[in-house]
């Protein structure tokens, strides 16, 4: 009786150790590992993030719905004059009264330029992507659109975005005009957005332009004298306000409402995203901080 209390004993030590090593093994005794922590809420209708080095999603709202996109247009507007070939960016651009015109008449957000002054490119894309001046969008469309009349040179560069949004395989992302202002064929989604810039970020120029806080544009005058611009501002607030921000752009409208394309980099990884139709300029940075660090968290 004492053998088999014995044998019994050991059976079952036995039984126990082999039970404790198949749990070590699979993990079961060790302390459950923290829940991934819950996505955040955001106010803006949609929104999306990824992880830039792999193009995996990090968040979506709403990713792939069709929406205006204010502003934003004008990361494609970039891209598209920085894809140019042979492009010099210190090639001068002379302002057509018509910029300053197309400014007043669509109440649109503005550069300053000045009628008769030449402006290089380089200036001009900082123009466009700092105080997201569409005068200096048009000048750009005008500059590097192809034909024989303004109206057809803005044609074809709207063209040229739309090209690139193909080459992109971008299903959801139209363009009507060089600057977000369109006659409401004009949209993007979170996601497509968030690809473009990706993809206008592989470019050190504009990496340079859109982190940039702000920036002083020496021109030459009609006269051939030299003008000191009143410093742009980049209308990116996150720059100030989020550790590690390297851009992207913001877009507001009536239609489009706030949006805001944003990338940061920490510990040597980007993240990168869309936050579309916001409640404010204020709501909008709210939002894209949150995903930011919903994203971090991810990655």
């Amino acid at each position: 009786m004492k053998i088999d209390i014995q044998g019994f004993r050991v059976r079952r030590a036995v039984g126990v150790a082999v039970t404790t090593g198949a749990l070590l093994a699979s993990g079961a005794l060790y302390a459950a590992p923290a829940q991934a922590a819950a996505a955040p809420s955001i106010v803006a209708k949609g929104g999306f993030v990824m992880n830039n080095a792999n193009g995996k999603s990090l968040y979506t709202k709403a990713a792939d719905t069709r929406r205006s996109t204010g502003s934003t247009t004008k990361i494609m507007t970039a891209k598209v004059v920085l894809a140019q070939k042979n492009l010099n960016l210190d090639t001068k651009v002379t302002i057509q009264k018509a910029y300053s015109d197309y400014i007043v008449s669509k109440n649109a957000s503005s550069a300053r330029l000045i009628v008769g002054d030449k402006v290089t490119v380089r200036q001009l894309l900082y123009g466009l992507m700092l105080p997201s001046g569409c005068d200096a969008a048009y000048a750009l469309a005008d500059k590097f659109g192809s034909g024989s009349t303004r109206a057809a040179r803005v044609k074809s560069f709207v063209g040229k975005m739309n090209s690139e949004a193909k080459k992109l395989g971008l299903k959801n992302t139209h363009f009507d005009s060089f600057d977000g202002i369109g006659n409401g064929d004009n949209y993007s989604t979170p996601r497509d957005l968030t690809k473009i810039a990706s993809s206008a970020m592989k470019n050190s120029t504009f990496r340079s332009i859109v982190k940039t806080k702000k920036y002083t544009a020496k021109t030459k005058t009609k006269t051939g004298g030299t003008r000191t611009m009143a410093p742009w501002t980049n209308t990116n607030t996150l720059l100030s306000s989020y550790s590690g921000t390297i851009g992207v752009k913001t877009g507001s409208g009536s239609v489009s409402k706030y949006c805001l394309v944003f990338a940061a980099t920490r510990n040597g990884k980007t993240v990168i995203g869309t936050v579309l139709a916001s409640s404010s300029a204020a709501q909008r940075e709210k939002d894209a901080k949150k995903l930011l660090g919903y994203g971090f968290g991810k990655i």
